[in-house]
């Protein structure tokens, strides 16, 4: 009997509660924001909402529960244990601050006590608003401006990557559905008229013309007076932007165009093998970005081949993340063989009600990897470093500068040269010397017959001045 009780008791009990987590890798998108083509893009009240419930979430999973983050603090951030990164974007970044206030809501609020600070000499300070948690905010060059601009490589700096993007325009498969999808946007163009002109209403923007239509409907009461719009148009709408920023994200045949997700797995890994070099003094990593990010790693780890779903552009606030957990208990510090990682990803705002859900990776069937089948993975793709990224990008300016192949002058040997004779490099060098000495053997001469000397500059200038310190008539000025 106590047997049976125990199978149906393990049932009953949350599998989490046989793991010990050691920690997470977020990467979400920002919540709701004015569109694109009307800059600067904005977050709005729904979307700082979305994004509060999302990082309130997560603090529930990762911070303040039972099965929470081994070690990490609760109530007060140990900034140690978190690192948080954003392009410079305003809404990425605003989104990361409205995430971080539920991650980690004013001290105060929790225990009182904490709203005041005491100093040595007995002064209470008030500490602002309940003692409000300040948790820096570091800014990443991939994905700046990101949400200011309509084209999806604009904020990766990648020429390479750009070029692959740009690619896509010409290929049969783009023509053909520009062609075919022109009538449909004739359709759609008295909802975006105002924005584009008639010419630029095509699937060539497709995500462009979604994005406006997709902000319109949900904040302009007057948008769409004569009812145009259907839910079968708008899905449509959708589609065709899911598609065009599908390809503009990924190639298989062409994977430098993915290069943002390429960037992404080399910072999940490294990120995570810190929490393991540390024995968890590193924890919790989130990382604000935008939906193309998303595109290129769901190419990049073959996770359309699970769910078709993830061909498309992922909603506001969605979330990927990695999970970092051993089974058991995480005291010693279990080794890399103990360690595994769990992909979970939610499509939208997270809340207790819709939750992350788990994916296998690499076109695998497993859910939880061992950590150095992860980190195998995902280094097959990664882009490890500086001096990578400018490889792959073909970047030779500016960050990468100093890894831009070196200008070499090759002279081609003459035919006698293999022979004991003079390269033409060696002879030039050879010349000019003779030259040299030729020209000052015909001055040091011309002096000797003429009489001439050499004077200093210095005493030149002397020697031409008066005695009221003025210019004489007869001096003469120097180049």
């Amino acid at each position: 009997m106590l047997a049976i009780y125990t199978v149906v008791l393990s049932f009953l009990l949350p599998l989490s509660q046989a793991e010990s987590l050691l920690g997470v890798y977020i990467f979400s998108r920002h919540g709701d924001r004015t569109a694109k083509l009307t800059p600067p893009a904005n977050l709005t009240g729904l979307g700082y909402q979305e994004v509060f419930t999302s990082g309130s979430y997560f603090r529930d999973r990762y911070v303040n529960s039972t099965n929470k983050i081994v070690g990490i603090n609760t109530d007060v951030v140990k900034q140690s244990q978190i690192t948080v990164s954003a392009p410079a974007d305003t809404v990425l970044q605003n989104s990361a601050q409205a995430f971080l206030q539920a991650l980690y809501p004013p001290a105060a609020e929790n225990n009182p006590k904490l709203d005041t600070e005491t100093l040595k000499n007995g002064t209470k300070i008030g500490i602002p608003m309940n003692n409000y948690q300040l948790i820096p905010l570091q800014s990443i060059a991939s994905g700046a401006g990101a949400e200011d601009t309509a084209w999806l490589q604009g904020g990766t700096g990648c020429a390479n990557a750009a070029i692959s993007s740009n690619a896509y325009f010409s290929s049969p498969e783009y023509q053909s559905i520009l062609s075919s999808t022109a009538d449909f946007y004739k359709t759609v163009a008295p909802l975006v008229n105002k924005t584009l002109p008639a010419d630029q209403i095509t699937f060539k923007n497709a995500y462009a013309i979604f994005d406006l239509i997709n902000v319109a409907q949900l904040h302009n009461a007057s948008f769409d007076p004569d009812k145009i719009l259907t839910d079968e148009m708008f899905f449509q709408v959708r589609q065709l932007a899911d598609l065009h920023e599908w390809n503009l994200a990924y190639n298989a045949s062409d994977t430098i165009r993915a290069v943002t997700g390429a960037t992404l797995a080399s910072e999940v890994v490294t990120a995570l093998n810190k929490t393991i070099t540390t024995a968890g003094k590193s924890k919790f990593n989130i990382q604000f970005g935008p939906y193309a990010i998303f595109q290129s790693f769901f190419g990049l780890a073959q996770l359309p081949a699970t769910n078709a779903d993830f061909y498309g552009v992922p909603d506001y606030t969605s979330s990927m993340t990695f999970e970092l957990y051993t089974d058991g208990d995480a005291t010693p510090f279990p080794t890399t063989d103990d360690i595994k990682v769990r992909f979970l990803f939610h499509n939208g705002t997270t809340s207790d009600s819709s939750e992350p859900t788990p994916f296998p990776l690499f076109g695998q069937k497993e859910l939880d990897l061992p950590w150095q089948a992860f980190a195998d993975g995902m280094n097959k793709f990664a882009i490890t470093g500086q001096d990578d990224w400018c490889r792959a990008c073909g970047n030779t300016t500016g960050v990468c500068a100093s890894t831009a192949p070196a200008a070499t002058t090759s002279a081609t040997p003459s035919s006698s040269s293999n022979s004991g004779g003079v390269s033409k490099a060696v002879a030039g060098v050879i010349g000019a010397i003779v030259t040299l000495v030729v020209v000052l053997g015909l001055v040091v001469l011309i002096m000797l017959l003429g009489g001439l000397r050499l004077v200093s500059k210095k005493r030149m200038d002397s020697a031409s001045l008066n005695g009221s310190g003025l210019p004489s008539s007869t001096s003469k000025s120097h180049v």
